[in-house]
């Protein structure tokens, strides 16, 4: 171990990126659930307006045919968004873990203090957020369960306009088409969001 003690100058560097770091993972991590409460908010109000205007046979199918994919595509754009801040928070975690990688080598004191075994994620593989597996971790982010509930909200809407198509014989029919297009959104938001996952290692 090197014992030259390391300039003043450049430990301050240091512990200023160490703490810019963290407050922008804090940032971020406020930012997801930020937007998925605005996502779930916006989603919640539209169902309650829905309710309202199911009273009126002439008011509802308009009304479910603007709400619907405004609220679909909000949805689609917060997935997306939560994705990339998904991968910024793991950039984050990723310089801090550089610095405290350094800090191990201060002094015995600091490799007992700043131990890969005391961190988390990417220094500790042994973090429990990651016992489940890799696959788990990555269909309960935070975009997947945005993702999830916008892929009922098309589905939804496409069940309702295919019963509206097929007329009320066809209920079941109907049923699993929208419960098809559910599927199909939710394997190319996980193709799309493992895809940038792999960009970023990449």
């Amino acid at each position: 171990m090197d014992e030259k003690e390391p300039p003043s100058a450049f430990m301050s560097a240091l512990t200023t990126q160490h703490f810019v770091l963290q407050s922008a993972l804090s940032a971020n991590t406020s930012e997801v659930g930020t937007r998925a409460s605005l996502y779930l908010f916006s989603l919640s109000s539209s169902l309650v307006a829905l309710g309202f205007a199911s009273r009126s046979s002439g008011l509802f199918v308009p009304f479910v045919a603007i709400v619907l994919p405004a609220v679909f595509i909000l949805g689609l754009f917060t997935a997306v968004r939560l994705v990339d801040s998904n991968l910024e928070g793991i950039l984050f975690l990723n310089g801090i873990a550089r610095i405290r990688k350094y800090y191990r080598t201060l002094s015995p004191e600091a490799e007992e203090q700043f131990s890969a075994e005391s961190g988390w994620w990417p220094e500790n593989p042994a973090w429990p957020a990651l016992q489940l597996g890799p696959f788990v971790g990555f269909i309960t982010t935070t975009a997947s369960m945005v993702a999830f509930i916008n892929s009922i909200v098309a589905a939804v809407g496409v069940a309702m306009l295919a019963g509206r198509l097929l007329r009320e014989k066809q209920t079941l029919l109907a049923s699993l088409i929208g419960a098809g297009v559910a599927l199909v959104l939710m394997a190319l938001f996980f193709a799309y969001q493992k895809w940038r996952y792999d960009s970023m290692k990449s």
